[in-house]
């Protein structure tokens, strides 16, 4: 058994991800700018893997074992086991975005200790973006502050939605439906952990999926939080393993989201 984290243990890992979810970015471009080379494959329906994607996962566990032996890392691509000191690891988040030569990508890094996120940091190279956080500390993006929009009127507000193959599709288009009935403008960008970081931003009220893995938002949901977004219990129950739907919002717009989704009865069906 490990010994117990400490402030120091979790400082040092803070100041590592930064630079390690930079040097995965510029590995990802490079093959992002060489399309021809991506050899893109199918996992299921519109579920898609490259080259980029094992090449950056596999970069950041040699980096991981190097700098940090004792933690144990979980990759979309790779697998691996739960552990009290647990990287997730998303090497391309949005990869059939990234195989068509869209710029709504990025790189998802988070650690997680004894169940609990305790870091994140999602990089989007192709956008020049990094958000960063700490629990308990707040969240940025390019080193400046970062906080949820204040929206209270859902006929102002927008809300990313995002599909699940795993779950009928009558689920998501009901709860798109719901939403557009309530007045808000309704969007999908192909992104789950880039759709979190813009309801940390500001830039959108909503975030929900009726069903996403941990590696989609094991980073960006801490983000979220830290910049004051309300958010759904996703880390729990069997999380790790098989997912759990994800809400992030604008908080005075949580509970009208909330039911327009279809969580609260997806659950309800679930127990």
């Amino acid at each position: 058994m490990t010994s117990p984290l400490t402030e120091q243990d979790l400082a040092a890992r803070y100041l590592a991800m930064g630079g390690l979810a930079r040097e995965l970015g510029e590995l990802a471009m490079r093959w992002f700018a060489d399309q021809a080379s991506l050899n893109t494959q199918t996992k299921g329906a519109q579920d898609f893997v490259t080259e980029a994607d094992r090449a950056v996962e596999a970069l950041f566990r040699e980096r991981i074992a190097a700098a940090f032996p004792g933690d144990s890392v979980l990759g979309e691509e790779m697998g691996g086991d739960g552990s009290d000191r647990l990287w997730i690891i998303d090497p391309i988040d949005g990869t059939a975005n990234f195989a068509r030569g869209d710029r709504i990508w990025c790189v998802s890094l988070g650690f997680v200790a004894n169940g609990r996120p305790e870091l994140g940091v999602i990089h989007a190279p192709a956008l020049d973006e990094t958000y960063l956080a700490r629990r308990g500390g707040g969240a940025t993006l390019n080193g400046k502050p970062i906080r949820a929009a204040q929206t209270r009127d859902i006929t102002q507000a927008v809300v990313e939605f995002g599909w699940s193959t795993r779950l009928p599709t009558k689920l998501y288009l009901d709860g798109v439906a719901r939403l557009y009935e309530l007045g808000a403008h309704v969007k999908r960008a192909g992104s789950g952990a880039l759709a979190l970081t813009q309801v940390a931003a500001g830039r959108s009220d909503g975030y929900a999926e009726l069903h996403i893995n941990a590696w989609d938002v094991a980073a960006a949901l801490l983000i979220a939080q830290e910049a004051g977004a309300r958010t759904n219990d996703f880390f729990s129950g069997d999380w790790l393993a098989s997912g759990n739907p994800v809400l992030a919002t604008a908080p005075y717009l949580w509970d009208v989201i909330l039911e327009a989704s279809g969580i609260p009865d997806l659950l309800r069906k679930a127990n």
